[in-house]
């Protein structure tokens, strides 16, 4: 079989891309922005993807969710994002969780089988709490703050935590990290101001009848690239540097 990953060997080489081949990375949740990192993942020669996320695909989630199509309506989205990335690779060994993490659910993840862990959910004590795993088990995490309400697909930037701004989630979270002491999170944050909706939904996907942020197909699919990229950016840092003579 043709070599799927000859063009990113060009840039890399051969040792940055089998080392990503020997690389685990979880996603936590597969949404509008965990979609797309899961993509880049995947299409970046990740050996290992854990997919955790307890969501089916929903009418409302195909305005911005790659795995959602009318085709996959009703469908658990781990079992799509896994059927679409083996149909990328199909020598990536994917596991699916299909499960809404909250801290109380930390024991059903092994936290210290990954080389990182990228947090694309939307909770706030779940997000902090897979933040306090990853910092206990010494693994990388990288976190995206928030991505509804913008407009602006160009204004993400990776950062830590504590040099974010404009992010009403991020500077909860900042604040509540301060509490517990923690320090050194790596997040992807917009600093484009939320912009207020101009229309109003009642997302009837959602038991809880909660109103839903707004959201488009460009920002959180940005959000995904940039944070995906980062996470393949850092395990290439890692890998043995090639000797092969050029």
């Amino acid at each position: 079989m043709e070599d799927i990953f000859a063009r990113t060997r060009m840039l890399w080489g051969d040792s940055a891309v089998n080392h990503l081949s020997r690389c685990r990375v979880a996603v936590f949740g597969i949404g509008g922005v965990g979609g797309h990192a899961t993509e880049v993942l995947a299409r970046s020669g990740i050996g290992a993807l854990d997919l955790i996320d307890g969501d089916c695909v929903s009418p409302s989630n195909i305005n911005r969710q790659i795995v959602a199509l009318q085709s996959t309506i009703g469908k658990p989205k781990v079992e799509v994002a896994k059927q679409r990335i083996l149909d990328i690779n199909p020598l990536c060994t994917v596991r699916t969780h299909a499960l809404f993490y909250l801290p109380d659910k930390s024991c059903d993840i092994d936290f210290s089988q990954y080389d990182y862990v990228a947090d694309c959910i939307d909770t706030i004590s779940a997000k902090i709490d897979i933040i306090i795993q990853c910092k206990k088990a010494g693994i990388p995490i990288i976190s995206c703050m928030g991505a509804a309400n913008k407009l602006d697909p160009t204004a993400f930037r990776v950062s830590d935590i504590s040099q974010t701004r404009m992010d009403p989630l991020a500077k909860i979270i900042r604040k509540k990290l301060r509490l517990l002491g923690i320090h050194g999170v790596k997040v992807v944050f917009s600093e484009e101001p939320p912009i207020k909706p101009v229309g109003s939904f009642i997302d009837t996907d959602n038991s809880s009848q909660r109103i839903p942020p707004a959201s488009n197909a460009f920002v959180p699919a940005s959000a995904g690239l940039v944070l995906g990229g980062e996470i393949i950016k850092s395990l290439i840092q890692l890998a043995p540097k090639d000797t092969t003579e050029k």
